[in-house]
Parts: C-alpha cells; structure tokens; sequence
C-alpha cells in the first residue's frame, strides 16, 4: 500500500506531478488542470508569504464556489496558515464572533459579500486586510496598492489581481501533519460557536478512507454543487478529488434542473448531496419520463434521508444512495458499504481506520447491540480540539481518546449504526447546523419580544424548519410575525431565520424556569398553537 500523504496538499502536488495536464476542475464552462490549479496556488502562496502571513496565521474563506476558492485555500497551506471556513449565508452576527474569536488576519472574499463585511469591519480587532475576487464595484483605486474598505477604515481591501502581482513564485513548501489545517465553526446549545481544530493529518487520514471505502479514482469525474465552506462539500468532495488525482464538475450551487440534465448526459461517475437536494431531484424526475442511467455512486449526508426518498430515488433512478455521517469535528465517521446492503435509515459502519461504539449516556460504558446511547468515534480523523477553548476540548473526549458526538443512536447486531436523535438541541434544515439559542438570542434583541423558544419541527422538503415561540412584550406596538422574521433575516443566515412564528402568552416552563421544549414542541406538533403564524 503507497505511503499516506501527510497532507492533502501533498496528495494534489503529487497528483501534479503524475498527470499535470489532466483536468482537475471543470467550472462555467472552463477546465481547470492539475497543474494551472499548482499554479494558481503558488501564486497564492507567493502573495500571502510577501504580504506578511505567517505560520499559523488564519485566514478566512468568504466566497462562493470557484476554482479560486481552491487555489486560495491551497495557497494558505502553502504558506503554513490556517484556514477559516466562512458560511456565504453568515451576516454581522455570526461575522464578528467568528473572525474576532479566530483572530483572523486576513479575509478573501467576493462582491456579493462585500457589503455585508464592510458591515462589521470595524468591530474586528484582528482583521488587516480584505482580498476581493472577482470584479470590484469601486475600480478607481488601479492596481498601485492597497484601498480601504471604507473611509478612514484601517483594513486594507485590495483587488486578487493586484494582490496576487505581488512577490516572485518560489519553492513550495509543504505543511507538517500535525499542524492545525483548518477551523470550522461548530455551535453548542450553551454559547456562542466553537472552533474545531483539524491538523493536516486528520484531513490526509479521512479523505484516504473516504476514497479507499467509496473505490474513489482517477477515472471518477464528480457533480459537485455542494458549498466548499462545508465539510461535505471541501471535506469529503474536494479533498477526495485531490487526493484520488480525479476531475470536478463544480458548481456555484445546486439547481435541481441542471443537475437532473447533467446526471443525463452521463458525464459524471459520482454526485454527492444532503437529503433536500434528493427531494429536489425527484419531484425534477416527475416531470420526466426518462430518467439518467445509473452512475457509479449517490452520496447523502448532513442530515437523515427519509426511507420514502430512498425508495423512490431507486425506483426512479436504478440505484440505492449511500448515507453516511460525518460532522465537523471529525469529518467522516461511518458509510454504508459501497459493496453490499445499503440499508434506509442507518449509516452503516466506521470507515476503514477508524473506529466507533455506543456508549451509555450516564455511565459513559459501551452498551449492547440494538440499545440506544451516545456514539462515540475514535481514529486519526478526529480534530485536535477546540480553539481556545481546552475546557470544551476535555470535555469532549474521554480518558482513552473516545470522541463524543453528542449524537444518540443504536447499532444492530450486524454492525449498521442507526441515528435516532441529538443529544443537543441542533436543528438540521436543508443539510444546515441551526442551534435554537442563537436564533433565541437574536429575536431577544428586538424590543418587542419578551420570551423567545427555537425549535425544529419536521419539514417534508428541508428535513426540519426553524419554529419560533415568541412571547411579546406588550399588545401596543407589537411586532408581526413578519417583522420578526425580517428582524432575523437581517441579522442571520437567511437558512436560520424562523420559517414559522408562533406568537403564545406564555412558555412551559418547570418549577426552576427552564423551558420545556418536549412540551412546547407537543403542543406545536398536536395543532394546538395559536393563529398568528408566519
């Protein structure tokens, strides 16, 4: 068996070297190669080293899909930084607790986000300066240096082109496996976000056994129209393309038409997606009377898939779509095989290298088959811990290394992992992570508001939608439900805001305050709820 890679950037090199000009990444009609992709990085790379970006400097992501999304992220490793995904949907809430907590130094984004980082620009301490792909909506400033965000600013903004003129290409150095990659920001029902640090490591280990279980190669070509800013869409998608030297089709987002039409044309060998995307396709199917010929693999994650969905997909489509689970802390953790059962409902078995085990939730002990508790993961995938936070880091492994999820789940007798429920509060709306108690947060700042309650209820198309139960301050003045959802959307990704708002006199509570969601939620899910809904 050849040697792991210590880093994914190591296996894209090599990949370079083996076949240089073979396409890498197809995007709006343009093909990308191994080796212009090596390029575009070391221009990166060069341009970071000369502007000043140290090792274990961080540097945030903020733009869409692109293959200078790519380029960048491979060029900060390059350089020895640390990358911070950035939801495209994240506005001036989620902004400034993630770039202040991570201390970033530097932010590549794009014009669509540009407005809204100019928005909290002057709240970050750490931020020095902004790089904007793509074309600029102020082009005076030529290509001499650097212009401000905004007047008197003291964050520098400068145009890719002229940023990327500076410094000469030199070697390209390679990062250390045990050097943190990447943070990304996962929440917690009890404070703000968290960020998981992944080394080099841990992304070579899991992207190997993603590739290894799926019988990933070369010859593979992928649809990928999932967001590069989340594990499924980096983590699993591009990660296994550098690593298996094969191509991407990569999209700006998923369109349900387009994709339907290229699964038809048969130039795609794989298709990763989160359940709604598989809701999508299908009702696009029903408007068909012929359907795409199988492809060599359909992948669903981020959130449960329903078994109606399974079963109409392989009717319609010829072929069982492979679940599997993962979660930002540790990538990928178990797969249904890609030879045998694909079994609706479950998420199979631990990927090869890596280990998992139901746990009792109080006495932390493994447990028999067909009980339920917490999984937990152990393996060379999961993250070194939380960034600046060693008390959440210890308390998220045990003694002997064992991960916890926070997730609950049986496992069958037969080895198949089933997923029954969360140990946290975490909604999954359209393969997005919405924690309730920061949608709380935000709808308690509105001066109308006096008790706010999130939660998930199950939702045909997104999996969950996001309910709120708002208790209002007066009858004067009060706020409309679409007020409140407006007052969200403008403060939050548009994914978080309330789909739905219930406006209730008061909240169940027990004897010492607490909120009783598990009631609320009765009453929400028995009908029993007031008329003002949104």
């Amino acid at each position: 068996m050849p040697r792991q890679p210590a880093s994914i950037v190591e296996a894209f090199l090599s990949n370079c070297d083996r076949a240089s000009h073979q396409p890498c990444i197809l995007f709006d009609g343009e093909t990308y190669s191994y080796v212009g992709l090596r390029d575009a990085a070391a221009t990166w790379a060069s341009a970071l080293r000369s502007w000043g970006l140290r090792p274990g400097d961080r540097v945030a992501l903020f733009l869409e899909n692109s293959p200078t999304f790519v380029a960048a992220y491979l060029g900060i490793y390059l350089t020895g930084g640390i990358v911070v995904l950035v939801n495209t949907q994240y506005r001036q809430v989620e902004l400034r607790h993630i770039l202040n907590d991570a201390g970033v130094r530097l932010c590549v984004t794009d014009p669509p986000r540009q407005d809204e980082l100019a928005r909290v620009v002057s709240d970050l301490s750490t931020l020095e300066a902004v790089v904007q792909v793509g074309e600029r909506r102020n082009a005076d400033t030529g290509d001499a240096g650097p212009s401000s965000v905004e007047s008197g600013a003291r964050v520098a903004e400068y145009a890719a082109e002229a940023f990327l003129t500076r410094g000469a290409n030199g070697p390209l150095v390679l990062p250390p496996g045990d050097a943190v990659a990447l943070i990304g920001y996962t929440s917690g029902t009890t404070g703000r976000s968290k960020g998981a640090m992944l080394t080099h490591a841990n992304l070579a280990a899991n992207s190997a056994a993603v590739t290894r279980a799926w019988r990933w190669t070369a010859d593979d070509r992928l649809l990928l129209t999932l967001p590069l800013f989340h594990a499924h869409g980096l983590g699993v998608g591009m990660h296994g393309t550098l690593l298996a030297g094969s191509a991407v089709d990569l999209r700006r987002r998923f369109d349900a038409t387009e994709v339907y039409a290229t699964l038809s044309r048969g130039s795609a060998t794989m298709f990763f997606g989160v359940p709604t995307m598989y809701t999508r396709l299908l009702a696009e199917a029903r408007q068909h009377e012929r359907h795409p010929a199988p492809i060599r693999l359909y992948v669903s994650g981020s959130a449960p898939l329903s078994a109606q969905t399974f079963a109409e997909f392989e009717r319609r489509f010829g072929q069982r779509i492979l679940e599997r689970y993962g979660m930002t802390e540790t990538m990928m953790n178990l797969t249904n095989p890609f030879d045998g059962e694909r079994r609706p409902g479950t998420v199979g078995q631990p990927f090869p290298g890596q280990e998992a085990r139901i746990v009792d939730t109080r006495t932390r002990r493994p447990i028999p088959d067909d009980r339920p508790g917490e999984i937990q993961v152990r393996g060379p995938h999961v993250f070194k811990g939380y960034w600046q936070r060693p008390d959440a880091t210890e308390a998220a492994f045990d003694a002997e290394g064992w991960f916890n999820t926070g997730d609950l789940g049986w496992r069958s007798a037969d080895g198949y992992v089933t997923i029954s429920g969360r140990a946290r509060e975490l909604i999954i709306t359209g393969g997005y992570n919405v924690y309730p108690r920061e949608v709380e947060e935000v709808l308690l700042m509105h001066p109308g508001v006096a008790e706010a309650a999130v939660l998930g209820l199950p939702d045909a198309d997104l999996g969950e939608t996001v309910v709120a139960a708002v208790v209002r301050r007066s009858a004067d003045d009060a706020p409309s439900a679409d007020d409140l959802v407006a007052f969200c959307r403008d403060q939050l990704a548009s994914f978080k805001k309330p789909r739905q708002v219930v406006f209730v006199d008061a909240l169940p509570r027990n004897a010492l305050g607490k909120i009783q969601k598990h009631i609320l939620r009765d009453q929400l899910e028995g009908g029993s709820r007031p008329q003002s809904t949104w």
